[in-house]
């Protein structure tokens, strides 16, 4: 009954009646005293519940980042909780470290740079210590500054890192001191160690860069962990730049001071350090009171470090710096020494330009400093009062090796890069007969051979003169040579045939493309023309007896390791006969004791020697030797426009021949040169020289040389073109040497050579 009324009326049954009536007490009971309104609520679906926790209400389950904060106020909920602060800092602290753990193993140290190994190639004289010049990209020389006091390196640590030696590398404080300077609008400033500093001049370029700034600081923290501390400090004493154009230690004691980095003082070595950041701005000729106080901050740190004593600080005063040297490494006449060299370096070295200036090479030139110095003396000794055009050259040679000596190519190769004894040509003169004599000599043709000296004279269709048109008897070899007989001599060569003189000329030294070099009779005369380098090496083989030599300016390179690089030969090749030579040689005496040469008897001992003049006296020659020692001299004049022209007389003579002051400069410079030589003779002639040999000349008795008495002087400007040729000629005497002069003889009266009717030319270059 009770579930029929259930079911069919829907009226709640007896026991839920009572249920609901104690439900219905409670709520009346509970609103009674809450005043609250008692009416039950809906139940709240899924979709809500989705809804309340999308705004912040809690929901079934904990979100894995609470944040914004659920259930806190709409402040409240955006501030982190401890949490959360707790974890971002673990979790950046991973990041970072896994950065830097890929950085370390991504991040390579590179090669050194170029630029960082780049050191000076020091040109010496040839004793091996005196400085000639350097050439260089930088001036930079690599040493071992470990060999240097320790002051040195401590002061440069004091001054640019003083955590140094304790340091990984990096220094972390100050890189935050320096990251919070730049972000709070301080100056921009660096937290770079001595060692990153060392990285940026050694291996990668320097960049202000943050990123660059992380990666110099990877490097730094692997070299720190791959290099002990004092070859990092060695490498950036070498490659650190202190201003005036000196990178490196060695560099800047010679600018700053004039000697090198192993005499540097506690106080040098204070100033060098102090000025580094601002090298060029602190530099004490720049800025005297800012260098001063870097200075003195110096050696405060040393002394704070323990790096000085108190006594070595109290004792420190400003030291003073020599001038800042800005002369160019091509001034003045060495000019032309250092680019001769340098060719010499890349023809025959076979250095390239950029090894030379970057390679730090040690060259040893064969350049005597004395020999130098006097040569250059002599020409400056030249009276005043020469045309600006005049040009000089000389060339002295170790006849033994082919060495250079001494050369002078001009006053100032920065104002006129054409080296007088290298570049220019000039018209041989009879400089060139030699080469005839000894053609004849080695064709069968002896000393007593000999062809009639008059003048004028048609040979092969063409009329020849000697000069001054003196006319000479029938002379011998000797007396052609010493008197320098044109007309002579073309006969001599018309006889050889030109080719054969030409050949002589080539084999002792003369460039087979030598201008005017030409086949014809008259060539004998000079119309070649060659460079006075020529010249000098062709009569050096004379000296040597026949052995010719390359001339050469370079000793020997060294590399920066110490070892040779390059060392010519100094062998030789012997080219013509020994007695060849020493008639040859005789013959040229002559020059000396009888003919053109008469100056150089002031030398005191035996010289051999040939004069030469152009037509017009476009150029002027005087070239001798010893047995140890080669000379030749050249004047030559330009024009404006570099065309030849005739050499302007000056001073005490009237005309510029081979025996004025080309003599006179070859004179003075080989008493120096000479000066420490032993006297040594030459080979006596041959004695089948006293007797005709072969086919050349005419049979006529032989003559031999006589001086000009004392008592009868020969006025300077006539010496070498008298009045009356007739009487010049020397009286006939029997075959075999010329008596020897008189301590009071003079100039003779003889003509000495000069000049020729042979096509000339003039110098070029």
């Amino acid at each position: 009954m009770a579930n029929t009324s259930a079911s069919s009326g829907g009226r709640p049954t007896g026991r839920r009646l009572a249920d609901v009536a104690r439900s219905s007490s409670k709520g009346t009971s509970r609103a009674g005293k809450s005043g609250r309104d008692t009416r039950r609520r809906p139940a709240m679906s899924t979709s809500a519940k989705s809804r309340g926790t999308a705004k912040g209400h809690p929901a079934g389950r904990r979100r894995l980042i609470n944040y914004p904060r659920a259930g806190k106020g709409p402040i409240m909920r955006w501030l982190p909780g401890w949490r959360f602060l707790l974890g971002s800092f673990f979790l950046l602290i991973a990041a970072l470290a896994t950065t830097f753990i890929v950085a370390y193993s991504v991040i390579d140290v590179p090669e050194p740079s170029e630029f960082a190994q780049a050191q000076s190639t020091t040109v010496y004289y040839a004793d091996g210590v005196t400085p000639m010049g350097t050439f260089a990209e930088v001036d930079r020389t690599i040493i071992d500054t470990s060999t240097l006091p320790d002051y040195v390196g401590n002061a440069v640590v004091a001054s640019e890192d003083r955590t140094f030696w304790t340091n990984s590398g990096v220094d972390p404080k100050g890189i935050l001191r320096a990251l919070w300077n730049n972000l709070s609008g301080g100056g921009r400033q660096g937290a770079s160690t001595l060692t990153q500093q060392y990285i940026k001049n050694y291996y990668v370029d320097t960049t202000s860069s943050y990123l660059g700034k992380f990666q110099q600081a990877i490097m730094a923290i692997k070299i720190d962990r791959e290099l002990p501390k004092e070859q990092i400090l060695d490498s950036y004493l070498n490659t650190v730049y202190f201003g005036r154009g000196a990178y490196g230690i060695e560099a800047a004691s010679q600018a700053f001071f004039g000697h090198p980095a192993s005499e540097l003082t506690v106080a040098e070595s204070a100033l060098l350090a102090g000025i580094l950041p601002a090298p060029s701005a602190w530099d004490p000729a720049v800025d005297p009171e800012q260098a001063a106080a870097r200075f003195e901050r110096v050696l405060d740190l040393m002394l704070e470090d323990g790096r000085i004593t108190q006594a070595e600080r109290d004792a420190a005063v400003m030291p003073e710096t020599i001038a800042d040297n800005n002369e160019q490494v091509y001034g003045g006449p060495n000019g032309y020494l250092l680019q001769l060299a340098r060719a010499e370096l890349q023809a025959d070295a076979g250095l390239t330009a950029e090894q030379i200036d970057t390679g730090g090479y040690t060259i040893v030139t064969t350049i005597n400093k004395t020999d130098q110095d006097a040569a250059v003396a002599a020409v400056n000794n030249l009276p005043e009062g020469h045309s600006e055009n005049l040009r000089v050259a000389l060339v002295s040679i170790d006849s033994a090796t082919g060495g250079i000596r001494a050369l002078y190519g001009g006053s100032d190769y920065l104002t006129n890069q054409v080296n007088a004894a290298t570049d220019a040509i000039a018209q041989a003169g009879s400089t060139f007969k030699p080469f005839a004599l000894v053609a004849a000599l080695e064709n069968g043709a002896t000393l007593a051979n000999g062809y009639s000296g008059a003048s004028p004279m048609e040979i092969d269709g063409n009329t020849f003169r000697n000069y001054g048109d003196v006319s000479y008897p029938w002379s011998d070899l000797v007396k052609m040579t010493a008197y320098s007989i044109n007309t002579s001599y073309v006969q001599l060569n018309y006889d050889l045939g030109a080719q054969v003189t030409n050949e002589v000329a080539v084999r002792a030294g003369y460039p087979k493309d030598t201008y005017g070099l030409d086949a014809y009779a008259q060539n004998v005369l000079g119309s070649a023309a060659p460079r006075t380098i020529d010249i000098a090496t062709a009569y050096a083989t004379f000296s040597a007896q026949g052995v010719r030599h390359d001339t050469h300016i370079v000793a020997s390179v060294t590399n920066s390791a110490g070892s040779v690089a390059y060392q010519p030969s100094t062998d030789g090749e012997r080219v013509f006969d020994t007695g060849v030579m020493a008639d040859a040689t005789y013959a040229m005496q002559q020059v000396v004791q009888y003919g053109s040469g008469t100056t150089a008897l002031e030398l005191g001992r035996p010289v051999a020697a040939k004069t030469g003049s152009s037509s017009d006296n476009k150029s002027a020659q005087f070239v001798g030797y010893t047995p140890q020692i080669t000379t030749a001299v050249t004047l030559y004049q330009t024009g404006a426009d570099g065309s030849e022209e005739s050499i302007t007389p000056w001073g005490e003579y009237e005309e510029i021949t081979g025996s004025t002051y080309p003599a006179d400069i070859f004179t003075e410079y080989m008493a120096t040169a000479l000066a420490d030589l032993p006297v040594v003779g030459f080979p006596d002639r041959t004695a089948g020289s006293y007797k005709r040999g072969g086919l050349f000349g005419t049979p006529q008795p032989e003559a031999t040389l006589t001086p000009t008495p004392a008592e009868e002087p020969i006025p300077v400007q006539t010496a070498e073109v008298p009045a009356e040729p007739e009487q010049t000629a020397p009286p006939t005497q029997p075959v075999g040497p010329p008596p020897a002069p008189e301590p009071t003889q003079q100039v003779p009266t003889q003509p000495s050579d000069e000049g020729s009717e042979a096509p000339t030319r003039g110098p070029g270059g």
